[in-house]
């Protein structure tokens, strides 16, 4: 995997966590491990560090931008945002800024977490907590788990000959902690709790747990647990303690390499969809292969006025589909671009399409359900593979454009007609040579004098030219329609004898004019 550089850090840990002042060797520069400054000593030679100014004052840490630059170190990082600006654009290193109530060693657990971050083997990404959980419970003498916020086991112990009870089978068996009476009480006990505590079985024939809740700045992350059969060794809470602080950083490891993973995914999906990614590399790095298809959502509103946080509901939206695509595909590529939900599908099997429009019809109910918001989908033309994704994406947009809301999810297919209008709207629209002509002309007589031509001359090209089909479809006499076809001749000017000027009249009076078809009872 390619080392991290200052924009992978950013885009894990920017905004509000960390902010950048000045990047002189750009975004691309190599960032390895962050320091603390030691006044007492020299800096080491440490390439592609960070380093926190630990000590100094923002506004006092200009000879700390060069010394980090004689150091072959990447940046400086101030606390404050009154930092050396001018002093690290001269001596070429980045300068970043964390808020001024921030911890130094918060700053230093989010930056190491972040420069970290790496996809690991595990479909988990906690493959280290094993490894910690094993250290743990051959320290202190008990059973070992480690869990999430929502009582999901995320890794235990497996030294041999330690006691063990059924609710920790069971919890492995499932990796989920069984629940019964009384538990909730004993997390919110323990989840409000600085120290580890010593808590109670619950159940006959299970047995106490020395427990210590996880956390990171302020957010709880979880918690660890080790059986206590009443032989744990005397400082198994100090061990306790410590494990809990090396399970944050493991945890707030394992968040940024999801992070960074999914952040390098869109920016590749997003490519793949606009046509200029390499299909062969996309693919390798994507596993995708073989028959795709592109499934676009959005939001079923008028404008951003109708919803104050479409942006909040487009993430919210995006969640939505992607936990349901990877439910059916495991891993999967979804990505938000300009407030559409884009989600490439593999087209397996003959019925694959059919597969794709249930999908998307689910995706359609439950997140109009959690958004409140109605959405909408449209399915691409299923494409050969990754190089004509983009394609396939365009396909998906056109289906959108439809108006709705009569048509929740539709695919390219169901709707080719409509949407093959709809662009020949545009094309003509955009072209005074393919916009101008007779129809104008006919609408302005019938504006002028009520008149119904315009109306006429479609259902008369739509029945053939046949004078009582149009008649028929306007119910009214054929003689009528005669009078006003021959209107059209004088008035207007135009050969109805002439097939291609029929064509193009009929034409632009359904695509420009917008006159629909006349459908009889």
């Amino acid at each position: 995997m390619d080392a991290c550089t200052l924009g992978d850090l950013l885009d894990v840990v920017g905004g509000t966590s960390v902010r950048l002042h000045t990047a002189p060797a750009g975004l691309g520069a190599p960032v390895t491990e962050v320091l603390l400054y030691d006044a007492a000593g020299p800096l080491p030679r440490a390439p592609g560090a960070l380093l926190l100014a630990v000590g100094t004052r923002a506004a006092a840490a200009g000879p700390l931008a060069r010394a980090v630059a004689e150091a072959g170190m990447t940046g400086l990082v101030v606390r404050g945002p009154d930092g050396p600006v001018a002093a690290a654009d001269a001596h070429g290193v980045a300068l970043l800024s964390v808020p001024e109530d921030t911890a130094w060693h918060e700053a230093h657990l989010l930056l190491a977490s972040a420069i970290g971050a790496r996809p690991v083997s595990s479909a988990s990404g906690h493959g280290d907590l094993f490894a910690l959980a094993d250290a743990i419970a051959a320290a202190t003498g008990g059973a070992t788990a480690v869990e999430d916020p929502r009582r999901r086991i995320l890794a235990y112990s497996t030294v041999p000959g330690q006691p063990v009870d059924e609710d920790r089978r069971q919890g492995i068996l499932g990796l989920q902690v069984p629940t019964g009476a009384g538990d909730g009480e004993q997390y919110r006990t323990l989840f409000a709790a600085p120290a580890p505590l010593r808590l109670p079985a619950l159940r006959e024939g299970a047995l106490p747990r020395l427990a210590m809740a996880v956390r990171a700045g302020g957010e709880t992350l979880g918690s660890v647990w080790v059986v206590d059969d009443g032989t744990l060794a005397a400082d198994a809470a100090e061990t306790l303690v410590q494990g809990a602080s090396t399970a944050a950083l493991l945890l707030l490891r394992a968040r940024a390499a999801q992070e960074l993973a999914r952040h390098r995914t869109g920016d590749l999906l997003r490519r793949v969809l606009e046509g200029t990614a390499d299909p062969a590399g996309a693919a390798v790095r994507l596993g995708m292969e073989g028959a795709l298809r592109v499934a676009a959502f959005a939001l079923d509103t008028a404008g951003p006025a109708e919803l104050a946080d479409a942006e909040q509901t487009g993430l919210r939206l995006l969640d939505v589909v992607r936990l349901q695509c990877e439910a059916r595909y495991g891993r999967h590529a979804c990505v938000l671009v300009d407030g559409v939900v884009y989600a490439v599908l593999p087209a397996v099997g003959e019925h694959g399409g059919d597969r794709h429009r249930r999908l998307a019809e689910h995706i359609v109910a439950r997140a109009g359900q959690a958004l409140r918001v109605p959405v909408r989908a449209g399915l691409g033309e299923v494409v050969a593979g990754l190089g004509e994704v983009a394609g396939s994406r365009a396909d998906a947009d056109l289906v959108l454009r439809l108006p709705g809301p009569s048509l929740p999810v539709a695919t390219i297919d169901e709707v080719r007609a409509r949407v093959t209008l709809a662009r020949l709207a545009e094309v003509l629209g955009e072209r005074r040579e393919l916009s101008a002509g007779a129809w104008q002309r006919v609408l302005a007589h019938d504006e002028r004098h009520g008149s119904d031509l315009a109306r006429t001359l479609v259902c008369w090209f739509d029945a053939g030219c046949d004078m009582a089909g149009a008649a028929r479809l306007l119910a009214v006499h054929p003689n009528t329609c005669r009078y006003r076809l021959r209107q059209v001749r004088r008035l207007v000017g135009i050969d109805l004898d002439d097939p291609d000027e029929r064509l193009v009249l009929w034409l632009q009076l359904r695509v420009l004019a917008g006159l629909g078809p006349v459908r009889t009872a």
